[in-house]
């Protein structure tokens, strides 16, 4: 078959009541994406010739996250069931022969699975066998392969209640076959709506080929109703991606503690310890360490990096051999050149550190650009905010400046300078030289002890005060 025959149709006009949220069902997240761009993704790999997402609740949101991915959104209004958005869909289908037809809300499935389903029979259905098949529909079978029906959980026999596979919700329908059998279907339900597995019946009752294929792994077909079916879904998805990490040769240390987003990558040998997220589009080197409870968003490194424990990245490029760390904060835009090191308590900026440079303790660097081999002692602040405008700061290479050092920008410090420690630093530092902005020094030999003996005779008064009211009370008492 023809992926020019082939169509995919996504179902999300659905509000998503038990989910007691605002957000449309199939606008919720888990592993790291929108449900429903989920579901686009795991239909790329069939390269059909038209993705149609039929849209209902809160429809732009939905389009502008499926857009992107090159689907086509159909407007489904009103909501009158799964069998009506199918219908909806018709006229974007153009010449479609087949169509795999989906939920919005059940992520999980695999490109694999939906090619697996596509053939030549009238309808194929995504099945799954449950330890517990309650509240699911049944798939009821006429042979070995042919399916007689689809009923629903309130309308199973007794003995029907032993059947355990289910149906998911998941098809693929030859059109020609499909178009017939909807238009017979009825809203003969309390909801008045058109329902998708009805056609089944119908198709069925034609004496069409209806089949029945059994997922290989039952998670596939999880859909996301509940917030606990969302965290189930995000679990297995986050699972996936460990697991796909660790068999490219990353290590991951008590992997059911660490979280990784689906676009992450990391190099051979490299190390994750508990409790690390991996978040956006970060990408990770070889034989780099991050240690626990570090956060990397949209970070990029090099190889052997150390991340020491609990650092926060957002944004920024660590070159090879950069360590950081334990207790350090990288806002967005910054870039720590080959083997710089940043270390705790340390909060960057929009900086750049050069290669070699070391800022070690207990500093704000911001809007600053320092060269090679410098070294920024415990304490400095770079003073890039007048509270209307930024402003730059810059560190030449092989530069040495002293602990407590604010930097009020714009300020420039050459080549080779040195700035003694607890400067307030307000002028241009010459290349090779030395600055010194603090107060000049001041001891007052023998000041202490007679500050003591003032306060002690002016405290004797007091005193005496205090035990002449206490006389004349116990008098009065007398």
């Amino acid at each position: 078959m023809s992926n020019n025959d082939l169509a995919i149709v996504i179902l999300a006009a659905g509000k998503g009541t038990r989910l007691k949220s605002s957000l449309a069902k199939v606008l919720h997240r888990a592993g790291g994406r929108t449900l429903v761009e989920q579901i686009v993704r795991a239909c790329e790999p069939l390269k059909a010739r038209e993705t149609v997402v039929v849209v209902g609740h809160q429809a732009e949101q939905v389009a502008a996250v499926v857009a992107p991915r090159g689907a086509l959104t159909v407007l489904q209004r009103p909501q009158n069931g799964t069998g009506h958005a199918v219908q909806v869909a018709k006229r974007t289908l153009g010449r479609a022969k087949f169509a795999v037809v989906l939920p919005g809300d059940a992520p999980l499935v695999r490109p694999e699975t939906l090619k697996a389903l596509v053939g030549n029979a009238a309808a194929t259905i995504l099945s799954a066998v449950l330890a517990d098949p309650s509240g699911y529909g049944r798939v009821v079978r006429k042979t070995e392969t042919a399916v007689s029906a689809i009923v629903e959980d309130s309308q199973l026999t007794d003995e029907q209640r032993e059947i355990n596979e289910i149906n998911s919700a998941i098809y693929c329908f030859t059109l020609e076959k499909l178009w017939p059998a909807l238009a017979q279907v009825k809203p003969n339900n309390k909801h008045r709506e058109l329902y998708l597995t009805d056609a089944i019946g119908v198709l069925n009752a034609k004496g069409e080929t209806v089949l029945a294929q059994v997922a290989a792994d039952s998670r596939e077909v999880l859909g996301c109703n509940t917030r606990a079916d969302l965290a189930e879904v995000d679990r297995v998805f986050r699972e996936r991606k460990r697991s796909e990490l660790m068999d490219s040769g990353v290590t991951i240390q008590l992997p059911e503690t660490v979280l990784i987003d689906p676009d992450v990558t990391a190099g051979e040998d490299t190390i994750i310890e508990p409790g690390v997220q991996l978040l956006g589009k970060t990408k990770i080197g070889a034989h780099c360490t991050i240690r626990t409870g570090s956060v990397l968003t949209d970070a990029i490194l090099g190889d052997h990096v150390t991340v020491e424990p609990h650092c926060v990245v957002a944004e920024s490029r660590l070159d090879d051999g950069v360590i950081i760390g334990p207790f350090a904060r990288l806002r967005p835009n910054n870039h720590l050149k080959a083997g710089s090191r940043i270390g705790n308590f340390v909060e960057l900026k929009k900086s750049t550190i050069g290669e070699g440079t070391k800022a070690m303790h207990l500093s704000y660097l911001g809007d600053a650009k320092i060269g090679a081999k410098s070294n920024i002692g415990a304490g400095t602040i770079t003073c890039n905010y007048d509270g209307f405008h930024k402003y730059p700061t810059s560190i030449g290479n092989k530069v040495f400046i002293g602990s407590d050092t604010a930097l009020v920008a714009p300020v420039r410090v050459g080549d080779g300078a040195y700035v003694g420690a607890g400067s307030t630093i307000t002028d241009n530092v010459p290349s090779d030289g030395l600055a010194i902005a603090r107060g000049r020094q001041v001891n007052k030999p023998g000041w202490a002890a007679k500050k003591r003996r003032e306060l002690a005779a002016a405290e004797k008064p007091k005193k005496a005060a205090k035990k002449s009211k206490r006389r004349k009370r116990t008098k009065k008492r007398k």
